[in-house]
């Protein structure tokens, strides 16, 4: 099955949900919902916990089977909230990488360091930012995400305030280390609320709307990092980091309401762990969206990774214009993520990602074709780039809530492993990029084609045979 907990039209979502205080277990009876909702419309929230308990008058209330949801179940945040919270906390990633990146050319002379060390403060906070999440998921399946926000947000913001500070290159890395330990944790809790809240499509789309805000933050990040830079210099770019940090630390804080109805007391055995993670690793369904999510996310990190010196040193864009390039290929993000919502409302989900499939490879092939053509230029690259990054839109939340919706019990742990095999890609990949990099475009347009290669392999046999194991 593509999704192994089956997949819940949104209404029977919600009757599940409020019934019995988690998605996909069988609604309360009728009859018992309406004896339990009477007790309680009485103040007497804790009677039907207990069989036989004797009221005031002497009479005996009857046994109720029903388990009395957790304050949180009686007053859910609402939706917009859920998606304020994943916004910000998915967004500090791309903030954490766009807001700097006009300004990489400029720390790398004024620290004096080289073209590999620059390439190292992103592949070090990306390497750390997938490993940190092996720890991230267990423990927020043991004590609930608010915890684990607190702790992990409050990181990212002390090693943000760190690399505003840095002196030497070999600081900064340390602190952008650092940063990727705490993004880690926003960005595994991030994942595991939508399982905790949603399953199937619907949390798809919740995802998606998450992404809209993530697309959002990316796009105000990249022109205002390149502002910064130009009028206050690279620290201020930097310090801009502190400041979202402080934003998303103060949310969870006051407004953040824990998701996880019931922590795993076991989750941190290394037995239990070691279970968890092989029935995990042993899903088809996992590996396929993960896969789907991997792809996409290397193609935005060769991007990323190698556009600021291609843009910059090889076509002599000034760093302003680069920060606004960034913002039409944020802008196009976010029109994907409302493609994304608009055609699962039509399609199914194997279908809607096959489409973004065709988008992304028909945009690496005509960035790779070009370039292999000798057609270089900053539009040679952009063009291409935008269908891939409405592909982006939609394989991001579709990949990463399929690779979670299957284990309800073990949510941070799946969006764990998922988001390490993304970041250890990235990984991979920046560490191909970096001896490569220089007076060439060709590891930017070959590697980012190579990726939407292995994207649209991915959506359309994969994820479709997915699809027919469903049907039968």
């Amino acid at each position: 099955m593509g999704f192994e907990q089956g997949q819940m039209g949104t209404r029977d979502f919600h009757t599940a949900l409020f019934n019995t205080g988690q998605p996909g277990e069988a609604p309360v009876e009728p009859a018992r919902q309406t004896a339990a909702s009477a007790v309680l419309s009485r103040g007497r929230a804790s009677a039907f916990m207990q069989r036989g308990r004797v009221l005031h008058d002497g009479r005996r209330l009857p046994g109720l089977p029903v388990r009395a949801a957790p304050p949180f179940y009686r007053n859910l945040m609402s939706p917009s909230l859920v998606v304020l919270l994943l916004s910000l906390l998915l967004g500090l990633q791309p903030a954490a990488t766009d807001l700097y990146l006009p300004s990489l050319p400029t720390i790398v002379l004024e620290l004096d360091g080289t073209l590999s060390q620059a390439q190292l403060t992103l592949s070090a906070m990306l390497l750390m930012f997938g490993v940190s999440q092996l720890v991230w998921g267990p423990l927020s399946d043991r004590f609930g995400r608010r915890r684990i926000l607190l702790v992990g947000v409050g990181c990212y913001v002390v090693a943000a305030l760190g690399a505003t500070l840095a002196h030497t290159m070999e600081m900064l890395v340390l602190w952008r280390t650092l940063q990727g330990v705490g993004i880690g944790a926003s960005v595994v809790c991030g994942r595991a609320i939508v399982r905790d809240l949603y399953t199937g499509e619907q949390g798809a789309r919740v995802m998606s709307k998450g992404m809209s805000g993530l697309g959002g933050i990316a796009c105000v990040s990249a022109p205002l990092g390149g502002l910064l830079g130009v009028t206050l210099g690279w620290r201020a770019s930097l310090a801009a980091l502190v400041l979202l940090g402080l934003v998303a630390l103060v949310v969870v804080a006051l407004r953040f309401q824990e998701t996880l109805k019931h922590p795993d007391p076991h989750a941190l055995r290394p037995g239990q762990m070691a279970r968890n993670w092989l029935h995990i690793l042993g899903s088809r369904t996992f590996w396929t969206f993960s896969l789907l999510a991997t792809g996409s996310y290397c193609v935005l990190f060769t991007f990323l990774a190698a556009a600021s010196f291609v843009m910059i040193d090889v076509f002599e864009l000034p760093r302003g214009v680069f920060g606004l390039l960034l913002a039409t290929m944020s802008g196009t993000y976010i029109l994907g993520t409302f493609l994304c919502r608009r055609l699962l409302r039509r399609f199914s989900l194997q279908r809607t990602i096959a489409i973004g499939g065709a988008l992304s490879l028909a945009g690496g092939s005509a960035m790779g074709l070009l370039s292999l053509a000798g057609i270089l230029g900053p539009w040679a690259i952009m063009l291409p780039l935008y269908p891939i990054m409405l592909g982006h839109g939609i394989h991001q939340p579709c990949g990463q809530t399929g690779a979670v919706s299957p284990f309800p019990r073990s949510a941070g742990a799946a969006a764990a492993l998922s988001g390490c095999v993304m970041t250890g890609a990235a990984f991979l990949t920046g560490l191909w990029l970096g001896p490569r990099m220089g007076e060439t475009v060709y590891p930017l347009t070959l590697g980012i084609w190579f990726w939407t290669i292995a994207i649209a392999l991915v959506a359309w046999i994969p994820v479709q045979r997915l699809s027919r194991a469903e049907s039968h």
